[in-house]
């Protein structure tokens, strides 16, 4: 066995052991706060049924608590190796490449789980709704800004944005803060604006001439 699978098979220890170390000390305080926030996104759903709406949000609950407790092991690993002033910075950075890359597959298997779940219990619109719950409704916004701000946009550049904000939301369910939710869609959105560009479209000017207008309809209404 390599020197590098060894290396591998420690790390892959260390942040199983990170895992439920966590598990063991979650704290109550967030385990509330993650109920009440699932309890939200089920509200919307409208679901008319107490046993299923319980069962969604047990569900949607133990993903926020699943994927802290991945995230919060990574970084403490993360932690411990910056700290770690004997490591020379290349040795640093390729241990926490390893860190990083075992939290992502871990948080793919769970996602992918996570989903299976939910369709269990749920229609795929349904799933969307919680998606977008998770999300703070961040895809049907953009699409509809998009719209208002490009009317002549054709049938493929509108499937262009829809798919790529799609994927976006894919990713920023997953991510531990709003901030790291917002980066996703800000990520894509910028592959969008490319992609709009090399379309034709002035996207500083498209903006500007779109402020412009909402600005015009806000007067109306007063």
């Amino acid at each position: 066995m390599t020197l590098n699978k060894i290396n591998v098979g420690l790390l892959s220890l260390v942040f199983a052991f990170s895992t439920l170390n966590a598990q063991q000390h979650l704290d109550p305080e967030y385990v509330k706060v993650t109920n009440e926030r699932a309890a939200k996104i089920v509200t919307k759903l409208d679901l008319k049924n107490e046993a299923k709406e319980k069962a969604v949000s047990n569900i949607i609950a133990q993903q926020f608590r699943d994927l802290t407790e991945i995230q919060d092991g990574r970084d403490a690993e993360i932690k411990k190796v910056k700290e770690d002033t004997a490591l020379a910075k290349e040795k640093q950075n390729e241990k926490i490449d390893k860190l990083k890359s075992k939290a992502d597959e871990s948080i793919a298997k769970l996602h992918k789980s996570y989903i299976k779940k939910l369709g269990k219990e749920l229609s795929e619109d349904k799933i969307t709704e919680v998606k977008d719950g998770m999300t703070y409704g961040v895809l049907p916004i953009t699409v509809a800004g998009y719209n208002d701000m490009l009317p002549n946009l054709t049938a493929e550049q509108k499937d262009y944005i829809y798919k790529a904000l799609v994927e976006a939301r894919e990713h920023a369910m997953d991510a531990g803060s709003s901030k790291e939710k917002h980066g996703w869609f800000g990520k894509y959105k910028g592959r969008i604006n490319n992609y709009l560009s090399k379309q034709g479209y002035d996207l500083n000017k498209e903006s500007k001439d779109w402020h412009e207008r909402v600005e015009q309809r806000e007067k109306a209404k007063k």
